[in-house]
């Protein structure tokens, strides 16, 4: 079976939903780029529809938000044709979510920030060795 591993950004906040079988399954939009900048300076990309299925569906979906990077390994990598809203014939990528680790540059859910404790420096004294 082949593999495809690298750097994935997510296209749009995870989907969570209950398969048939009862099992969770997040479905995630990734994308990475490839080959040289076009004359707008930019690399083209490439998109892959992917499933993460089961306890790893459901805990991580809250941190699987649309800008995140993540490092993923794809099984099973395949083309599937599907129908597009015009009726015309579609292609893309998609394959299922082996692991799958965050590694930054998306948007963090707000958590609350503490204050950090504040140090009364005035009472040190002279007895600084350095």
């Amino acid at each position: 079976m082949a593999n495809l591993s690298g750097v994935f950004r997510i296209g749009r906040d995870a989907e969570v939903r209950t398969a048939g079988t009862g099992d969770a399954v997040c479905n995630l939009s990734l994308a990475y780029n490839h080959g040289r900048k076009g004359e707008d300076g930019n690399r083209p990309a490439q998109w892959i529809d992917a499933s993460l299925w089961g306890k790893r569906a459901t805990s991580l979906a809250e941190y699987l938000v649309k800008g995140q990077m993540v490092y993923a390994v794809i099984s099973d990598p395949h083309i599937e044709e599907f129908k597009k809203a015009d009726g015309s014939k579609g292609i893309k990528m998609a394959g299922s979510v082996g692991e799958i680790e965050l590694i930054g540059g998306g948007q963090r859910k707000s958590v609350e920030k503490k204050e950090p404790p504040k140090a009364d420096l005035g009472d040190l004294g002279d007895d600084i060795p350095f």
